[in-house]
């Protein structure tokens, strides 16, 4: 039999395997496992994160509590028990500063964390900005976002506490994908429904949650109440974040053995997203640099909540001064043209009701192809924060959003996906203006995931045939009308 022949294994010399004799930029950012440093900072390494952050408990004015949809009295803990294990429901009340982060989740986190932060060069060089421009990279994970960082807690703590099953919602997918991968891991079922517009568009999703061993439906569906009535309204309905959260909310409450998983929103998922500002503040310290502007897209607000969390709690402590930048599409607008009112989580009225910035409950977005934007409201602890004046936010329409994907792809190589062009699209307005003024600025993105499975929209953009969507005014007047009175 044949040996097959392999090529000597040569030796690397001393000055070539040490990580100072990179280029400074790239070893001091990145995390990649290809460098020599997995954890990639310089000097030294960054480690993952052993604590998430709580933002609540350095905030001047505490955020309003959340109500019990029957009684719109302030909810008790027992009051989420139908739906979530007994320590997301403290994670989810809590006011402490840190919560350890379990060493059996620290254990799956390694196997992509940390994540790069990657200075942007050759995007500022066709800008010809004088400002630098750094990109948090969340697209390593498993799932391809940050999903993940929130996705394992929640499997790890309902497998602690002898659940079965876990039923959830999504949208783009990246949330359900994210969520079969961690029920994998701990041995839970996972069953999903993906907002219709987005199950037709994004199949490739789908199969990598069944790959994961997920079951999913198209929401709308005919396999819940809920889902029931909103086909009988409308049978083409192209479905909703907040209609598919309905049917799986419905399925957890009326199930003993089954727990609801949420990727976005309530405050235990913003608090494991933290893990990825933790990360980033290290991360910059050890080359010197410090952000002048914090941007990251917004739907339900997770992806932003994780990273300018951190950064904000160093900017109220007086150790920097950034701004906080949200991005949002125009065809959802949820914190520059929505209400700040309680209202509920989801279409059919069945969550607890939540003080945020809101379209309305039965508001329903055009089919953008940010799915994973489409959400009637924001994260009441991001809207809070807003409320404060410690942020600002802008809408942005998804056609600048994919030209600025161009741009960041055929410089940097990395093709997002949809929702995290909002944030390079506003990042390169800032970069630009910074080549108007001359300022030096410091721009710091939250690039929460990879474009791969979302090459669709890419292929209607390139041939012209992607359109800007809007919301209608009276539309949105109908939906705001039927907001809760509380």
């Amino acid at each position: 039999m044949a040996t097959a022949l392999r090529p000597p294994r040569l030796p690397v010399p001393e000055q070539a395997s040490s990580l100072h004799r990179l280029p400074k930029y790239r070893v001091a950012v990145t995390g990649r496992r290809s460098f020599a440093a997995r954890a990639g900072s310089y000097p030294g390494n960054v480690g993952v994160p052993k604590q998430w952050y709580n933002l609540i408990a350095d905030l001047p004015v505490k955020p309003p509590p959340m109500l019990h949809p029957g009684t719109h009295q302030p909810l008790n803990p027992s009051d989420l028990a139908p739906l979530f294990p007994d320590e997301l429901i403290r994670q989810e009340l809590t006011e402490e500063r840190f919560i350890d982060i379990p060493d059996e989740v620290r254990d799956v986190y390694e196997l992509w964390r940390p994540t790069p932060l990657i200075r942007a060069k050759r995007l500022e060089k066709l800008l010809g900005t004088p400002a630098k421009i750094y990109y948090k990279y969340e697209g390593t994970s498993p799932a391809g976002s940050h999903k993940g960082n929130t996705a394992v807690p929640q499997a790890w703590y309902n497998a602690a506490a002898g659940v079965k099953n876990v039923v959830t919602e999504t949208g783009a997918g990246q949330w359900g994908s994210a969520l079969s991968f961690a029920s994998t891991l701990f041995g839970l079922n996972c069953e999903v429904w993906q907002v219709r517009a987005s199950y037709d568009q994004k199949p490739y999703r789908r199969l990598m949650m069944e790959t994961w061993g997920a079951k999913v439906h198209p929401s709308p569906s005919d396999v819940t109440e809920a889902g029931r009535k909103l086909l009988a309204a409308d049978p083409a309905s192209p479905g909703s974040l907040g209609m598919a959260i309905s049917e799986a909310v419905e399925v957890a409450a009326t199930n003993a053995d089954t727990k609801y998983c949420l990727g976005s929103v309530l405050n235990h998922v913003l608090l494991h997203q933290t893990v990825i500002g933790e990360e980033c503040l290290e991360q910059l310290a050890a080359i010197g640099d410090t952000p002048d502007v914090v941007i990251g897209c917004t739907g339900g607000g997770s992806n932003f909540g994780g990273l300018a969390f951190p950064f904000m709690r160093e900017k109220l402590a007086g150790r920097m001064s950034p701004q906080f930048k949200a991005v949002e599409p125009a065809a959802c607008p949820t914190l520059t043209k929505g209400v700040y009112a309680y209202d509920y989580g989801d279409t059919a009225g069945l969550t607890p009701l939540m003080k945020m910035h809101t379209l309305g409950h039965d508001f329903v977005p055009d089919p953008i192809h940010a799915g994973g934007l489409r959400y009637h409201g924001m994260a009441p602890l991001i809207s809070h924060v807003y409320e404060l004046g410690f942020m600002e936010a802008m809408s942005i329409q998804q056609t600048e959003c994919f030209e600025a994907a161009l741009q960041f792809a055929r410089t940097e190589g990395i093709i997002p996906a949809p929702e995290p062009t909002h944030a390079i699209a506003a990042a390169i307005r800032e970069a630009l203006e910074c080549k108007r003024t001359g300022e030096e600025k410091v721009i710091l993105i939250a690039m929460c995931g990879h474009g791969h499975f979302d090459l669709a929209a890419y292929d209607r953009y390139l041939r012209g045939d992607m359109i800007d969507l809007s919301h209608s005014s009276e539309k949105l007047k109908e939906s705001l009308g039927a907001i809760p009175k509380v």
